[in-house]
């Protein structure tokens, strides 16, 4: 699998959110995603940017265009250095949450992406990982 393009945006701020979702669109667009698989991924992105920013103190997300042979794919990575999920098993389950939401940011980008997976350990951080393929 070839890696065609990387940014990294930082995720500080509720504008920083704004700015993610915004490259996230323009970046599947440019992979010639159809209107249902953009605004998946932009809503994955946009579940996982909040959570680094209320959750995880601030971070950044890298962005990733890949090529594998026939496919066309689109990885998002999320990191902070924040207090870390004690329960990951708990914090996918829908209707959990900690902060009052609805509880659907991590269970609800799971479902909205084609591949997805977690790593947290409490004082360590979380680095959350999302692909979406044409």
């Amino acid at each position: 699998m070839a890696v065609i393009k990387i940014e990294t945006v930082p995720l500080q701020s509720s504008e920083d959110i704004v700015r993610v979702r915004q490259a996230v669109r323009a970046w599947a667009i440019e992979l010639g995603f159809g209107l249902v698989d953009q605004t998946k991924i932009v809503t994955a992105a946009s579940e996982l940017a909040r959570n680094t920013v209320d959750y995880g103190g601030g971070g950044q997300v890298k962005l990733e265009s890949l090529n594998d042979g026939m496919r066309r794919g689109l990885r998002l990575t999320f990191e902070d250095q924040g207090p870390g999920i004690e329960n990951l098993e708990l914090a996918l389950k829908d209707g959990y949450t900690t902060g009052g939401g609805l509880g659907l940011g991590l269970s609800g980008a799971r479902r909205l992406s084609n591949e997805f997976s977690i790593d947290s350990s409490p004082g360590q951080g979380t680095r959350v990982m999302i692909a979406r393929w044409k």
